[in-house]
């Protein structure tokens, strides 16, 4: 938010909580980030795209979407590019910081917290924990969607935890995995298999998802007895697997705000919408958030806190987001109801979609995002 900001010559403060050595170099975290057509084409707009080496884009060319044991699947392609790209989010990190030091109309305060916050007619002002007092026209808060500054605010959100979490593992694979992404609804869980074909061809990452009890009971597993248990339920696709990584934990919560936009306040990134990752869109919005409240402060550089740039930033993020949400949250509603009517009726939807072109086409368009214009 703060490089599109300077690229458009409004100077910004960052407060980050983190040290500035954790921004530098960020450790691995297991996480890798889906990425549209729409969302390389902003960190493009950004320079950020190409501070990332070869080898931390891996292309992905199809995905593959399966009900249980069915062999049948729901099959993404496009003859004519790639669906999107993973990029691992610790790499994301590092160009978001890389940016920053780029551009002077940025200045980065590390390991500052927020205590307090006041909105009123004249000004936006920030209280630090060490009771440092800031002012400025505007507050963007994107401090993830738990956000402090939201409900300082006064801004509420819905909250849905789904009791659920995920275990993240880079593992190797004997089967090529050919750029494809796999989505595995099994009975009890959800394997995610993500291509990691900027590094190898036979390297993917498993996003597992299990209710939280078995999530906790896993965690406790030796290496060799979750791998054995992942190998029995990887139903081959992928042939022998080998551990390639450390795992990781996260608990799945999803979060939209219930207004995006206040009296000198807007939110981005998580602290307006936090999603589900099973339709991978979660950092992309984050982008799109990230490209509309630039457009609409861009030009009212004069009055930052105007009302109505404010209003229409957080009308057309809503309309950017809203049905997806909605649509991710029904996806996995559906996919993890384990009562046979819910079976049969999931087979039945990727069953349509599937001899549905026109509706295979729709769901397509909303997975990549393509923006008009970009070459294929």
């Amino acid at each position: 938010m703060a490089s599109a900001l300077a690229d458009a010559g409004i100077a910004s403060t960052v407060l980050e909580s983190a040290p500035d050595r954790e921004l530098a170099d960020p450790a691995e975290d297991g996480r890798e980030i889906a990425l549209t057509h729409r969302g390389m084409s902003i960190l493009q707009q950004l320079g950020a795209w190409q501070d990332l080496p070869p080898q931390a884009i891996s292309p992905l060319r199809q995905a593959r979407v399966f009900n249980g044991s069915a062999s049948d699947s729901l099959h993404f392609a496009d003859p004519r590019s790639d669906l999107g790209a993973l990029v691992p989010n610790h790499w994301l990190r590092r160009i978001a910081w890389l940016g920053l030091q780029r551009r002077p109309l940025v200045t980065l305060r590390c390991e500052a917290r927020v205590a307090a916050l006041s909105l009123d007619s004249g000004s936006a002002t920030l209280t630090l924990a060490d009771g440092e007092r800031l002012s400025a026209p505007l507050v963007i808060a994107a401090d993830s969607r738990f956000s402090t500054l939201r409900r300082l605010a006064g801004i509420g959100a819905e909250m849905r935890d789904f009791g659920r979490s995920v275990l993240l593992a880079r593992i190797e694979h004997e089967l090529p995995h050919q750029d494809q992404a796999l989505e595995c609804f099994h009975h009890g869980h959800t394997m995610a298999w993500l291509p990691l074909g900027g590094i190898s061809p036979k390297l993917s990452s498993l996003v597992l998802t299990l209710p939280t009890d078995q999530a906790e009971l896993q965690r406790g597993w030796s290496e060799a007895q979750w791998l054995d248990w992942v190998q029995q339920h990887s139903q081959q696709r992928l042939g022998r697997l080998t551990l390639a990584g450390p795992r990781h934990h996260y608990p799945l919560v999803a979060a939209y705000a219930h207004r995006f936009a206040a009296r000198r306040f807007a939110l981005v990134g998580d602290a307006a919408v936090g999603m589900h990752p099973v339709t991978a869109h979660g950092y992309n919005f984050g982008l799109y958030g990230v490209q509309r409240l630039t457009a609409e402060l861009a030009g009212n550089r004069d009055k930052l806190d105007a009302d109505v740039p404010l209003q229409r930033y957080s009308t057309g993020h809503r309309r950017d987001t809203w049905p997806i949400y909605q649509g991710t949250n029904a996806v996995v509603k559906l996919f993890t109801d384990e009562r046979r009517p819910a079976r049969l009726l999931r087979q039945g939807v990727l069953r349509l979609a599937e001899h549905l072109p026109p509706l295979k086409a729709v769901i397509a368009h909303q997975l990549t995002s393509k923006p008009r214009g970009l070459a294929a």
